[in-house]
């Protein structure tokens, strides 16, 4: 009995131990998950922070894109924008392009007169720089393009005429009544007439820039051919910057815009004549002061000296020079002698006398350097 009783008391320990041991667990699993649930919850939490902090409002991404409507009434780009326009030159950087145009306004206007017998006053509407591409996407459309070949300088250039400025100057040439209504601009293609008639103004821009530029640079500007799509006028890469020159043509109460494209690497080869501030620019030089140099230098007095002959011999023999040593030349008295000024010849001539002086009578005319020696 005895032992019996034993072991049921063994029994009951061991299933006490392992119930303890069972309830313990369950403790440590219940602790874990609600320390896992509070750290996902702060991290929830600290997340939600985050994305909060991170939202940008419309206008602070506009700002960032260089895109703010407060900055369209300005002409400086920020953001992403100023990075990509970084680039692109400013004409105000070409002091001379101004001039040039300025001056093919006025001959334009006259050419224009004598082209339609009409009152023409041409005046520059803007200048700016931008995209090759992005003039291409904001030519309204239709439009006649006109690619013209600058001959010394090897590239190509555009010369936009709009829609209004073909129908007003068609309207002038054939007789059209003077209307202050505005001219209908309508989508169909562009007849013979109206092509001809705009290849004679764009041939008529050209021949006037022409002779603009002259005084800067001689320029032979050649009308290549005409284009109505602007993807078929494609001259240089799509990135590469170009400045644009926008004329606004007014005849009477009629009238549109002429636009001038040149791509920077068309004006590449003179671009150092126009960043000059004024016609005719010389850095480092001046006329007057070239002209008082010029008169001083002629006043200058300089040495010449006639030799008779030169003869070598050696040092031995110049140190054994003595009082009443006789040197003999290979010359006989009847020889050229030379003139130079330093190490420079000059002439030759004939050893005399003229009353108590010795002269010389020059043989031949001073030998002048040749250019770039």
């Amino acid at each position: 009995m005895a032992e019996e009783n034993s072991e049921e008391d063994m029994d009951a320990d061991a299933a006490a131990e392992w119930e303890s041991m069972l309830e313990e667990q369950g403790d440590d699993a219940e602790g874990d998950a609600d320390a896992a649930a509070a750290g996902e919850g702060g991290e929830g939490g600290e997340e939600g922070d985050d994305a909060d902090a991170r939202v940008l409002n419309q206008d602070e991404i506009d700002l960032l894109l260089g895109f703010d409507s407060a900055e369209d009434e300005g002409d400086s780009n920020t953001g992403i924008k100023a990075i990509l326009d970084k680039s692109l030159m400013a004409y105000e950087k070409l002091p001379m392009l101004e001039v040039v145009f300025d001056r093919l306004v006025r001959m334009l206007s006259s050419s224009l007169r004598n082209f339609t017998s009409d009152n023409v006053d041409v005046s520059i509407d803007s200048m700016t720089s931008l995209r090759f591409d992005d003039y291409l996407n904001s030519i309204p459309l239709p439009a006649l393009l006109g690619v013209f070949r600058a001959v010394e300088w090897e590239n190509f250039g555009l010369v936009t005429v709009d829609s209004s400025q073909i129908y007003s100057t068609v309207d002038v040439l054939l007789g059209g009544r003077r209307s202050a209504r505005p001219i209908k601009i309508e989508g169909r293609p562009y007849t013979t007439i109206e092509q001809d008639i705009v290849k004679k103004m764009v041939e008529i821009v050209l021949h006037d820039m022409s002779a603009a530029f002259d005084p800067l640079s001689p320029i032979t500007f050649q009308f290549d051919r005409l284009e109505n799509n602007p993807r078929f006028a494609t001259i240089t890469r799509p990135n590469n910057a170009a400045l644009l020159v926008r004329l606004r043509v007014d005849m009477d109460e009629r009238g549109g815009i002429i636009e001038i494209l040149f791509p920077h690497n068309t004006l590449e080869p003179i671009r150092d004549l126009l960043l000059q501030m004024f016609m005719g620019e010389k850095f480092g030089q001046d006329s007057m002061w070239e002209r008082h140099l010029g008169r001083e230098v002629q006043n200058t007095d300089i040495d010449i000296e006639v030799v008779l002959d030169e003869k070598k011999i050696s040092l031995g023999d110049v140190v054994d020079f003595k009082v009443g040593h006789t040197l003999l030349l290979d010359c006989k008295p009847n020889d050229a002698v030379k003139l130079r000024c330093g190490s420079v010849p000059l002439t030759t001539g004939k050893l005399g006398r003229v009353g108590d002086k010795i002269a010389v009578s020059l043989n031949q005319e001073i030998r002048r350097a040749k250019e770039g020696n």
